[in-house]
C-alpha cells in the first residue's frame, strides 16, 4: 500500500492530454512553414534573449509557456528542413521519422541489449537498407552517424588485419589506413581513436573527376607492405562532402581482395544514390565491399541521428566490441547489439527508418532522390548560363560548388568568402563556403525532399543580387 503523500514528483502543471496537442500543434506549425520557402531568417528578439540568460530555475513555470518558448527558439534557429537551406549535407525531418522519434521515446526501448520486437524492427530495417543500395547485408546496426560508423567498420577492420590489437593494443604494430585526399575528416578521428595514427593516414591522389586513383593506392599498399607496415584498410568515399565525387569501388575492391586488405565505403552522404537504376555505375563493386555506412538522417531525409552501418559478415563486428559482462547476461543464443557496436544505451533509432520505408515505400525515396540529382543538374545548367558564375564542374551527385566572378574584383576569394557571409545574413537562401584547390566557392548540397526548383532558380537569382552589390562596394 502506497504512503499518504506518495504520488511520484515531475509531473505536468497541466493534464498530460492538453500538454500533448500543444506539442503537436507547435509541431504542425512549424510543418507549415517548412512547405514554401520565407523570405529570410527570424532574429531573436529582446524577451527570447532574456528568457536564454536566466540562471538555473530552482521552481516551475507553466509547461504551456516553457513549451511556446522553445518552438520560438528553433524557428528563430537555423532549421535544415527549410527548403532553401543549402548550406551542408544535412537532415530534412521527414515528417513520419519525427512522429517516429516521439513513439520511440516516449516506449525508450533500449537496443543495446535484447528488447523483443524492437530488436527485430532494427535487424529488419538493416537487410531493408542493404536491398535498397544492392549490398548483401550479413550484419549491421543503426549508429549516430557516418563518424561512430567509419570507427566501427575500421575497429572491425583493425582486428582482422591485426588480430588481438584490441585486447593487447598496438604497442609497436605499425599499420595504416588508406583513403582520398578527400575523405571525410572521421577517418583520421578514427585512426586516432583506434591507435594508428593520424600520421598513418594515408591520402590518395585524385583523377580528374576527384576520385580515389587505383595505382596510386596500389603503389601506397605494396610500398608500406615493403616496410613492415600492415595496411589495416582502404576507405572510398561514395559522395565526397567538399564535391560529392564517388571513387571508383570496383577496381578498388578487386584491388583489396587481391591484397588481402579491408575495404570499407563510406557513403554517408552519397550512398542513397545508389537505389537508382540510372546511377548503378558509379556504384559498382560496392557488392564486394567488407562494410558500408550510410546516413538515412542525410539523403533519405530522415530526422537526426540515424546512420546505419552494413557488414558482409556479423561476425567481423562480433569479434571487435563482444565482452562477456555479468550485468549483461547472454540469455539468447543470438549476440546483443552491445557486442556489434560501440554503444551501451541505444536509442530505437531504426524505427523511423522502418516506419519510414512502410509508409512511403522504397520507391517514393528513388522518386525524392532522382529528383534532387535533376535540381543538382539544373543548378549547373543555371550557374553556367551566367557570365558573372563559374561552375566547378558537372556535379556528380547533388553538390553543385560555384563562385561569383564580376569583371573589375581583383580578389575573387576574398570578394566570394564575402558573399558567402551576407547571403546568411541576408537569409532568403542559406549556403556556405568551401576551400576548393585553393579557391573559396559556394557549395550548394541538395538533398532535401522539400527543395522545389523555383527554390533552385532562386539560389542563383539572390547569389547574383547579392554578390553584384558586394562587388560595387
Amino acid at each position: 500500500m502506497s504512503a499518504v503523500g506518495d504520488a511520484p514528483e515531475l509531473q505536468l502543471d497541466a493534464p498530460r492530454d492538453e500538454v500533448l496537442q500543444l506539442a503537436v500543434t507547435l509541431i504542425s506549425q512549424a510543418w507549415n512553414s517548412f512547405d514554401q520557402a520565407r523570405p529570410g531568417q527570424p532574429t531573436v528578439d529582446d524577451d527570447l534573449r532574456a528568457v536564454l540568460r536566466e540562471p538555473l530555475p530552482d521552481t516551475p513555470e507553466p509547461v504551456t509557456r516553457a513549451l511556446e518558448e522553445a518552438a520560438q527558439i528553433l524557428d528563430e534557429s537555423i532549421a535544415q528542413p527549410r527548403p532553401r537551406y543549402f548550406a551542408f549535407v544535412g537532415s530534412s525531418g521527414l515528417p513520419i521519422g519525427v512522429v517516429a522519434d516521439a513513439l520511440a521515446s516516449c516506449f525508450d526501448a533500449n537496443l543495446a541489449v535484447y528488447a523483443g520486437a524492437a530488436s527485430a524492427i532494427e535487424e529488419q530495417a538493416v537487410r531493408w537498407v542493404g536491398e535498397l543500395v544492392g549490398y548483401p547485408v550479413g550484419g549491421g546496426a543503426f549508429t549516430s552517424g557516418g563518424t561512430i560508423s567509419n570507427l566501427t567498420a575500421l575497429a572491425a577492420a583493425r582486428e582482422r588485419a591485426l588480430p588481438g590489437a584490441r585486447a593487447a593494443g598496438m604497442g609497436d604494430l605499425r599499420a595504416a589506413v588508406y583513403c582520398s585526399a578527400e575523405a571525410h575528416y572521421s577517418v583520421m578521428r578514427a585512426a586516432e581513436l583506434l591507435g594508428i595514427g593520424a600520421a598513418n593516414v594515408r591520402p590518395v591522389g585524385l583523377d580528374g573527376d576527384r576520385r580515389m586513383v587505383p595505382g596510386e593506392l596500389a603503389e601506397l599498399l605494396d610500398r608500406d607492405r615493403a616496410a613492415g607496415v600492415t595496411p589495416v584498410a582502404v576507405i572510398a568515399t561514395a559522395g565526397t562532402t567538399l564535391t560529392g565525387a564517388v571513387d571508383p569501388i570496383a577496381p578498388l575492391a578487386a584491388l583489396c581482395q587481391e591484397r588481402g586488405v579491408w575495404l570499407h565505403v563510406d557513403g554517408a552522404y552519397g550512398l542513397a544514390a545508389a537505389c537508382l537504376p540510372e546511377t548503378g555505375a558509379l556504384f559498382a563493386g560496392l557488392d564486394q565491399a567488407d562494410s558500408v555506412s550510410l546516413d538515412a538522417h542525410k539523403w533519405l531525409y530522415l530526422p537526426k541521428a540515424c546512420g546505419v552501418i552494413l557488414v558482409r559478415r556479423r561476425e567481423d563486428l562480433h569479434h571487435s566490441f563482444a565482452h562477456d559482462e555479468g550485468y549483461l547476461p547472454h540469455e539468447r543464443h543470438e549476440p546483443h547489439a552491445v557486442d556489434v557496436t560501440l554503444e551501451y544505451s541505444r536509442p530505437f533509432r531504426a524505427l523511423k527508418l522502418w516506419l519510414a520505408f512502410r509508409v512511403h515505400g522504397a520507391e517514393a525515396f528513388r522518386r525524392a532522390v532522382r529528383r534532387n540529382l535533376r535540381q543538382a543538374a539544373l543548378l549547373h545548367e543555371l550557374v553556367t548560363a551566367q557570365p558573372d558564375l563559374e561552375a566547378l564542374g558537372p556535379p556528380q551527385l547533388s553538390i553543385v560548388p560555384f563562385r561569383h566572378v564580376p569583371a573589375g574584383v581583383a580578389d575573387l576569394d576574398a570578394h566570394n568568402a564575402r558573399l558567402s557571409v551576407e547571403l546568411q545574413r541576408d537569409a532568403r537562401v542559406y549556403v556556405a563556403p568551401a576551400a576548393i584547390d585553393g579557391r573559396v566557392y559556394l557549395r550548394p548540397c541538395i538533398v532535401n525532399f522539400r527543395t522545389s526548383d523555383a527554390d533552385v532558380a532562386a539560389l542563383v537569382e539572390i547569389a547574383l543580387e547579392v554578390g553584384e552589390a558586394l562587388a560595387e562596394t
